[in-house]
């Protein structure tokens, strides 16, 4: 038995910058007021230097976001998240942006990559995409559209290519599959599959999986959504004797 959670199998989509209701409206982002711009690049510094207090006073106290994250579990889960790893790079990229009343949507991507070395090293790569609605320079409400997070040892880990869709409709069934891209030869593969949720209490709720020795080249699951809209994180866990990844992804249900 291992717990994922160990190696941050869970979401990063709280660093990760969102918003509701962008429209056809939306202007490039070499459009963009410098204040918005000016706003973006402070809250990537103080990502950078884990600087919680520069970070949070970016957010409304009544911040919200779809994931149910509220400014105090924010201000509470980001430390826990950085303490995990040794080093944490943010870039974050403003795709487009929309003159609102009161202030401003914005669509970002933001790519965060860094290094863990206990119990393991390990190095992660991660993006995610987001819309984020700011009003008098803070950012009061938040929805994640996707996110790709990926845990690798700096051994060999395997090449692998991740098949699952980024949104089913409540109550479907979804394929997940997790594909190795190199021929196996002699060496032994083990590997599992887990959904859970993307509130905050699951994101550092350890959860025991059981290994299974894969026959084929990678993972092969088929799951069932939710009967009602909701968000689900996806990960698979592949271990081969010369190296081992974590892939995460965001499946949309709605």
């Amino acid at each position: 038995m291992i717990h994922p959670c160990r190696w941050s199998l869970c979401s990063l989509s709280v660093l990760g910058m969102s918003v509701f209701g962008l429209t056809a409206q939306a202007a490039p982002p070499e459009t963009a007021p410098a204040a918005l711009v000016n706003a973006l690049e402070q809250i990537e510094s103080a990502s950078n230097n884990q600087d919680i207090d520069g970070v949070m006073a970016f957010y409304a106290e009544g911040f919200t976001n779809n994931d149910g994250f509220s400014y105090d579990t924010l201000q509470a889960t980001l430390p826990q998240l950085w303490e995990r790893y040794d080093t944490l790079n943010y870039r974050v990229e403003l795709q487009s942006w929309e003159d609102v009343e009161g202030g401003y949507v914005a669509e970002t991507v933001t790519y965060i990559d860094g290094m863990q070395t206990t119990p393991r090293q390990l190095t992660l790569e991660s993006v995610i995409h987001s819309r984020q609605q700011f009003a008098n320079d803070k950012i009061v409400s938040q929805e994640v559209l996707s996110e790709r997070n990926q845990l690798s040892s700096d051994s060999t880990p395997p090449e692998v290519v991740v098949i699952l869709p980024e949104r089913v409709e409540p109550a479907s069934s979804y394929g997940f599959d997790v594909i190795v891209q190199e021929p196996l030869g002699e060496r032994y593969l083990l590997g599992a599959a887990l959904d859970e949720g993307t509130t905050p209490e699951d994101f550092f709720t350890p959860r025991p999986i059981d290994l299974e020795l894969l026959s084929a080249g990678g993972l092969f699951k088929l799951g069932d959504a939710p009967t009602t809209p909701d968000n689900l994180w996806v990960s698979g866990l592949l271990i081969r004797e010369d190296g081992l990844i974590v892939i995460t992804r965001r499946l949309r249900v709605e």
